[in-house]
Parts: structure tokens; sequence; C-alpha cells
């Protein structure tokens, strides 16, 4: 690999100028990128990953709202979903169809957390703009809702999503985490991740997420990385740089 590095922390990152001018006035919230399910169920010796996204909620039981159309609004994801708002405590929860009526997109509206689920990234994306559901996301985010992107889901935050099988055919998605993003794709190291890095070209930069791992990114457009090291993969020069992000280093007890 080329020019490879590792850090340790919160990285810092440029800022989309998208955001800037926010006329709410409020502060987004950290978005929560996850790779698959296990990181809103874990916890080490500094409290559990859960208690982190309750505490960027306001007082009170917050309002959850569940977008399952990259998996065609399966049930037995949703009952995960439940499961793990149950780790927050009290909280009114409700799904989001792929083709949502008035009164559910008026429930998104003023959700307090919002988690876009796994499954197919192009199948989603299509919904979500279809619908009328990816303008309510974006404004939900910029009024300081949590929002948490679990495998598709945390590649539609990104910049970029693509069919399975098919990084050519890349295609522009909500940008609100500056950067493309991939999830357990570590065991052909990161190949579509890389593909869609290197024909941006310079300047482009890619965040893979390994199974079991997440990435916080604040509002201070720094990033973490959850429990395992993330794979940064940018381009420089026309060469493709890898690094290593690592999770903070937790302090000896």
């Amino acid at each position: 690999m080329n020019g490879e590095r590792v850090f340790t922390g919160s990285i810092p990152v440029l800022a989309d100028p998208r955001q800037a001018g926010d006329a709410s006035g409020a502060e987004p919230a950290p978005l929560f990128l996850v790779s698959d399910s296990q990181l809103l169920f874990w916890g080490d010796e500094e409290g559990r990953f859960v208690d982190r996204i309750a505490a960027c909620t306001r007082p009170g039981a917050p309002r959850a709202a569940y977008l399952g159309a990259s998996n065609g609004d399966q049930p037995d994801f949703y009952s995960i979903f439940l499961a793990a708002m149950e780790g927050i405590g009290p909280a009114e929860c409700r799904m989001i169809p792929a083709d949502p009526c008035a009164s559910e997109l008026a429930y998104l509206e003023a959700a307090d957390v919002v988690l876009l689920a796994g499954g197919s990234v192009e199948r989603g994306w299509r919904a979500f703009e279809a619908s009328g559901v990816r303008e309510v996301v974006e404004r939900r985010y910029h009024a300081g809702a949590v929002l948490i992107g679990v495998s598709a889901g945390a590649v539609q935050l990104g910049t970029a999503g693509w069919p399975e099988g098919d990084a050519d055919a890349a295609f522009p998605t909500w940008g609100l985490a500056p950067f493309v993003v991939d999830a357990h794709a570590e065991d052909d190291d990161w190949a579509a991740l890389r593909a869609v890095v290197r024909a941006r070209g310079d300047g482009a930069r890619g965040i893979g997420i390994p199974r079991g791992g997440g990435l916080v990114y604040h509002p201070d457009h720094s990033l973490e990385a959850v429990r395992h090291p993330a794979y940064e993969i940018s381009m420089a020069n026309g060469e493709l740089v890898t690094a290593m992000i690592l999770p903070p280093a937790r302090a000896e007890r």
C-alpha cells in the first residue's frame, strides 16, 4: 500500500460547504456511522455506545424514526431497531416506509433520532428521492437531530453510493459526511471504495468501516473510529494513499 499512515483519536476533516449558513441556527449533532447493528448493543468499561447517542438528544423521551427503504421495510430489521432504542430509555418509535403518507412524513419531520437501515444503497436512495424523505432528513440534520447510518445507511450519509458490484456507476448521495463511505468490505481490501475514490481524482477521500466498527463525524468536522480501526483511502498526486484511524486510547484504570 502506498503511503500507509496510522492515526489515533479524532481526525479533522474539511467541512462540506453545503453545510454552511444553516438558517435554523442549531448545531448539527454528531453523525453515527456503523458497519452493522453490533455497536448499538456494544459497550466497554467507559459505557455503552448507545448512551453516546442518547446524550445527543434533548431531555425527555426522544422521538425516533426508522427508515427501512434500503431493505424493503422488512419487519425483522425494525425489531432490531426497537431493541436498540430500548437501550436509551423511553422513546417513541415509528417505522417510516419507503412510500410514506403525509402523517408519516410529519412524524419524521419532528424526529429527534433518525436511523437509516442497511440493505441496498441504491434501492433506499431512489426511494428517499422519490418520496421526499431526502429533503426531510437534510432538514432534521441541520435542526440538530441525531442521524444513525447502518451499513447502506452509512454509505448514503456520505458523498456517493453505487449499485452492488458496479462501482463505476456511482451516484451522489447526501454528503452530510463529506467523504465516501463503505462498510464491512475489508475482505476484498475495500475494492469498490478504492475504485470510487480513484475515479474522483486528487483530493477525494473515502472511509471504510469494518464489521462491528463505527465512525463518529463530530460537529467540529473531526472523525473518531469506534471499537475497531477505520480505513482511510484518499487520492493525492494521482496515487491512492491508505491510512488507519485508530479508536482513541483508553485511560488505564
